[in-house]
């Protein structure tokens, strides 16, 4: 077994890169380290199956939780379908690395990539992108990298921090993943918190120097490896087929491409492409025809030459300028069941938005590598077919579409208020009815304004927009707001969200061999002017968020209860907390700092639930007046429950303005009296007088009491013989400190 190993310091820590003692008879396989976190990766290969027209490469990427010591949760405790991190980094290793092959190389390969160990602090993403370039560089399939990858963290001093851990990328203000090759930069993926252009810019620019060493480290080790890459032959080229068909062809083609409308435009070039196809491939002809496979190639590369040349002389495919946005409508509260809805149209792009708020038992668990935690923020988007005018079947989520949710997600999370605010689950649902390019834009532009229906007091507005470029040599031509084609025939698809301050989220996918630092800033500074416009449009629609929530939303407050309190609240196996929920149509949720939250079907409900928590926690205070029940006669009083679960001693003396010989003459066991709270002493003991009341009442104050034997008598408590009866027994154990809490009700959830 000969061992392979290059390493090198990216970022104050040891990266190890191996390959040679696993997956041995894969094309390619290596193990990248980083501190404690491992990951296997391994390229696999096959004969594509018969006819294939389109690249078959598949990415898959798992985490196994044995890599945190950890066993799967669940009935099965096995790991099961992808999780939705591990669909985002299938994703993020598959954008840089797919454009490296051959244009025309369509052979079968498969990427997998493994965590074997995870410290918890080392995202193993960045190491799974490494690993799949590794394992495809000393593979012998004709990859055009290597390619390296780091994260990019923000610190609210403004100090970059690269290939931050877990514990600093809490308190970062920026989340940017950047891959690249050595010559520049062709993936970018971040979440930010309101940063700047020129932030964005710099922090990109020092990426691609860690990305040039980890290449470099690769490259070493293809050195070591010295194997020879398989022979891709060239695609058969036709250039006087190829010279004949855009002489008779460009013209139409051109004036197909600049009918108005997606649908109109697609029947236009696709009756143009058909109508070449048959007059180059007529049936029965002798010699025989051309194949009709290479006429539509052709024609293929004729469109895109056509829509590049129109765009590089300024002139887009329906009619816009380089830096025109196309027509924007919106439309808020169209749901009437809905907690808030809005419907965001800009150009052939429809995207419905609908918000639900629910209360802590909505929460997602999410359970994986780190610690378990809780969502309280989801948006989750959907991309039926009919929305592109086709047909395919709806089996659930694709990673286009967990991919482009998680964009607009990152994009709207920043500017949710905190729990402490706003004390809600919050669910947004973007449903896109009609797409002509950079739908999940629209659904950072549709979910802003959805949430203010709602009545979610967001912090500001956000906005997102798709850019665009042609690059041809030195000319450049940057454009806002690209529709399908663009997209398919440019350079570039580069998505930025943000709000008037700054960006919020970036996603960026570069096809050419890169662009320079000048020509981001330019793309940055267009979208944010583009942004602003957007958000002065979708703002004429609904100025600020609504101050009412929906009448069909959950009605919620916070408050603060003394946290020795709450096994009172919650009672014994959570009977009393139970009965509050159920009998208010309430959700109750008690924090152990003793911070409760209370949700509601309606108003009522939330003050009848609140108006119960509070009696049960509320302090008996001196001077105050209150109406209880005698619980317990004794010789020398009365022991009288003036809150739930807490008593105190009406002394004898304290019964009557008159001399009280015996107890029972005044008072008995469930006699509701009116009686005063003399004071509490160091022990929590309440002294109660019925008397003060009375006196109180009539105005008239009392003959002084004979004295007990010479004085104050001597039992000021109940003695502490128990009581008979489930309440009493009851009280004693919220006292005592006996009663379970409920489980979840007296946890501590993580935000």
């Amino acid at each position: 077994m000969i061992v392979h190993k290059v390493e090198a310091e990216i970022a104050g820590r040891k990266l190890t890169i191996e390959t040679g003692q696993m997956g041995r008879q894969a094309r390619g396989a290596v193990v990248v380290r980083y501190a404690d976190t491992v990951v296997f990766t391994a390229v696999a290969a096959s004969e594509p199956p018969e006819g294939i027209d389109f690249f078959p490469l598949t990415v898959d990427y798992r985490e196994k939780t044995y890599a945190a010591g950890k066993i799967p949760g669940g009935f099965f405790k096995r790991e099961g379908r992808p999780s939705t991190k591990e669909t985002l980094t299938m994703r993020l290793i598959d954008r840089p690395i797919r454009p490296l092959f051959p244009k025309h190389f369509v052979m079968d390969i498969a990427v997998t990539s493994i965590v074997l160990s995870a410290d918890k602090e080392n995202d193993p993403d960045i190491l799974a992108v490494i690993g799949a370039s590794a394992a495809l560089a000393i593979s012998d399939l004709p990859f055009a990298g290597p390619v390296g990858a780091v994260r990019v963290g923000l610190r609210p001093t403004g100090e970059l921090i690269f290939n931050p851990t877990h514990t600093e990328l809490q308190t970062s203000l920026l989340d940017l993943v950047v891959a690249g090759t050595k010559d520049a930069v062709t993936m970018v993926e971040a979440g930010a918190k309101e940063v700047s252009e020129e932030t964005m810019v710099e922090a990109l620019d020092q990426a691609h120097r860690l990305i040039r060493e980890i290449a470099e480290m690769q490259e070493g080790l293809v050195r070591l490896v010295a194997r020879a890459k398989i022979e891709v032959p060239p695609p058969e080229d036709h250039p006087a087929l190829r010279e004949a068909l855009k002489a008779k062809a460009w013209g139409e083609l051109k004036e197909a491409t600049l009918v108005r409308g997606k649908l109109a435009r697609r029947d236009a070039l696709k009756k143009a492409v058909e109508k070449h196809v048959a007059e180059s491939c007529p049936e029965g002809a002798e010699p025989p025809a051309q194949d009709p496979r290479h006429v539509r190639e052709i024609l293929d590369d004729l469109l895109r030459e056509v829509e590049r040349e129109l765009i590089l002389r300024g002139t887009r495919a329906d009619g816009r300028g380089p830096e025109e946005i196309r027509d924007i409508h919106c439309e808020v509260g169209l749901l009437p069941r809905a907690h808030g809805s809005a419907l965001f149209s800009r150009g052939e792009t429809q995207a419905l938005v609908a918000i639900t708020l629910g209360t802590a038992l909505d929460e997602q668990i999410i359970d994986g590598l780190l610690d378990e935690y809780r969502l309280t923020f989801m948006l989750h988007y959907n991309f039926p077919a009919f929305s592109v005018g086709e047909t395919w079947p709806n089996r659930g989520p694709k990673r286009r579409e967990i991919g482009h949710g998680a964009l607009a997600s990152r994009a709207i999370e920043s500017v949710i208020p905190s729990q402490d605010e706003f004390p809600y689950t919050i669910r947004v649902v973007s449903d896109i009815l009609e797409s002509n390019g950079s739908s999940s834009m629209a659904t950072v532009c549709g979910g802003t304004l959805a949430l203010m229906d709602a009545g979610v007091q967001i912090l500001r507005p956000v906005a997102g927009v798709a850019m665009g470029l042609v690059k041809e040599g030195a000319e450049v031509r940057i454009l806002t707001d690209i529709m399908g084609s663009e997209d398919k025939h440019g350079d570039m698809d580069f998505k930025v969200a943000g709000t008037q301050r700054g960006i919020t989220a970036l996603q960026m996918d570069i096809k050419t061999a890169g662009i320079d630092r000048a020509v981001m800033a330019r793309a940055l500074d267009q979208a944010r002017r583009a942004r602003i416009e957007i958000l002065r449009k979708m703002l004429e629609t609904l100025p600020r968020p609504r101050p009412q929530r929906s009448p069909y939303a959950p009605t919620t407050v916070r408050f603060s209860i003394n946290p020795e309190k709450i096994g009172l609240v919650i009672g014994p196996s959570g009977k009393m907390i139970k009965k509050i929920q159920e009998e208010t149509k309430s959700t109750i949720d008690i924090e152990d700092s003793g911070t409760v939250t209370i949700w509601g079907a309606t108003e009522e409900c939330t003050n009848e639930a609140r108006k119960r928590v509070e009696l049960l926690a509320e302090e008996v205070r001196p001077g105050q007046i209150y109406e209880g029940r005698v619980v317990s006669v004794k010789d020398f009083g009365c022991f009288v429950e003036v809150l739930p679960g807490q008593e105190g001693l009406v002394h004898v003396s304290e019964l009557d303005k008159k001399y009280v010989e015996k107890v029972g003459d005044v008072v008995k066991i469930g006699d509701k009296i009116r009686v005063k709270c003399l004071g509490v002493d160091n022990q929590g003991r309440v002294r109660l007088s019925k008397k003060a009341v009375d006196e109180e009442e009539s105005g008239v104050p009392a003959a002084t009491p004979p004295a007990t034997d010479g004085g104050e008598p001597r039992e000021f408590h109940r003695p502490r013989e128990p009581r008979e009866g489930r309440e009493g027994r009851e009280g004693r154990e919220s006292r005592e400190g006996h009663g379970d809490r409920g489980g979840r009700h007296g946890g501590r959830r993580r935000r």
